[in-house]
């Protein structure tokens, strides 16, 4: 076989339905894109270095509560889904399609260790003939500059045996108006050839591919669009603070300026960034811009204002139970909602959190509501022994305090609104002016 063979023949896998796409990690972005596949009939892997997902996924479950149970149990049903911790199997697929977390170290500096460690892991099981794609989110020159020289160093030639390409993930969990198959989806290969087999990839599940000239500019694609959501949040939240000092109604503003139909996009305030992409990747290219001895002043700045934002709320928690007397160390007070965003179970960066941490901090006999979490999960910086109170009128009554930081459709908020002694609206879920609720 000629080398330049490789790729029509991995074109032609991949258009004909038979090629084996592997799926390494096994979260938020990797599990619907593996569901994705499977139901345009697909054979998918999944790698995990979590057991407890892998034993989900063959019992054809799901774990991640917005993912319905039925689509895990379809395609495990239909033999299209499999799922191991095996990277040995990596050999198995024609596609492997790598969508792990890249944090930030305690320095707010990338952490690629687990884009890293998992490819280096999965480099001695290669073959030729396969395509890679990283979709996780990281600087410009990632791909270039860590996975190329790997691939290379093994022997591979990129372009010929071997196609290397990055394309950035856009799930929005929770977000009913939008599927993977739905959201374009941007591209950057290595070389032209790489580009070409990756549109081909994706083309065969996502409506529309939009291929760019490099992999550093599908890279900075993905950071310019949180930095750009980044950067309204840090605006709209530090509007907040103007207005309220003003007194006035930052929702009621935002609704008039939203009627007008040019040049004004509406974001909405809240009690601080949560998830893994807004709060995280800023700061991928803070890092990498100094390189370039460049300052990213406008960035750092919204970064600086949104991290702050569960402090504002504390202070205003102060404030408000002052005004009724009360002492924030040890009154009762419940966060309502855990998750970053409503209606999904993310923790990720979730400024509840912090907001529970300050609670403690504070002296406050604090706890938390929401039905996605009755035990207060694992996480990497935050540990807290505590199981989610029950919404009902007991808790809602007996409690100095509810902060309202997650606004979960299936809260009662009318029972809420009648009968809590106090407030703390972080959402606007409460337009109206009402003496138990304070726009925070």
């Amino acid at each position: 076989m000629k080398v330049a063979n490789f790729s029509l023949s991995l074109i032609e896998g991949i258009k004909n339905k038979e090629a084996v796409i592997g799926i390494i990690g096994l979260g938020y972005v990797g599990l619907p894109l593996a569901l994705t596949f499977s139901e345009k009939g697909y054979q998918v892997l999944g790698f995990d270095i979590d057991s407890v997902k892998i034993d989900t996924l063959i019992k054809g479950k799901s774990y991640i509560k917005h993912i319905g149970a039925a689509r895990v149990s379809e395609a495990v049903g239909k033999g299209l889904l499999a799922a191991t911790s095996d990277y040995e199997r990596a050999r198995e697929a024609d596609a492997l399609i790598l969508c792990v977390p890249t944090p930030l170290n305690k320095y707010r500096e990338p952490d690629l260790s687990y884009v890293v460690n998992t490819f280096e892991s999965i480099l001695p099981h290669l073959r030729e003939g396969q395509i890679l794609s990283l979709e996780s989110t990281t600087y410009p020159g990632t791909t270039d500059e860590l996975l190329r020289p790997r691939l290379e160093q093994s022997g591979f030639i990129i372009g010929e045996n071997v196609f290397l390409v990055y394309s950035p993930e856009r799930e929005d969990p929770g977000n009913k108006n939008f599927t993977t198959s739905s959201i374009p989806k941007v591209i950057g290969g290595t070389t032209s050839t790489c580009l070409e087999v990756g549109t081909v990839l994706y083309k065969s599940i996502i409506d529309t591919v939009h291929p760019v000239s490099s992999t550093k500019a599908a890279e900075l694609t993905k950071l310019l669009e949180n930095i750009y959501r980044s950067v309204n949040i840090g605006l709209v939240n530090e509007m907040k603070t103007i207005a309220d000092r003003m007194g006035i109604d930052i929702w009621e503003v935002i609704d008039a300026a939203s009627t007008k139909p040019f040049g004004f996009t509406p974001f909405y305030p809240g009690p601080g960034l949560g998830g893994h992409c807004i709060p995280i990747d800023p700061f991928y290219l803070t890092w990498k811009a100094r390189e370039y001895n460049l300052n990213t002043r406008f960035i750092e700045l919204a970064g600086e204002i949104n991290t702050r934002m569960p402090e504002w709320v504390i202070d205003k928690t102060i404030e408000a139970l002052n005004k009724k007397g009360k002492a924030l160390n040890g009154a009762r007070v419940l966060v309502l909602g855990l998750s970053y965003k409503k209606n999904i179970d993310d923790v990720r960066e979730s400024p509840s959190v912090r907001l529970l941490e300050l609670l403690r901090e504070k002296g406050a006999d604090y706890g938390y509501i929401d039905h996605y979490y009755p035990t207060f999960p694992p996480m990497r910086e935050y540990r807290f022994d505590l199981e989610s109170s029950e919404f009902n009128l007991q808790n809602v009554q007996s409690s100095d305090c509810i902060i309202l930081a997650t606004d979960h459709d299936d809260f009662d908020y009318d029972l809420l609104l009648k009968n809590a002694q106090l407030i703390i609206d972080t959402r606007g879920r409460y337009r109206s002016p009402a003496p138990n609720v304070v726009k925070c």
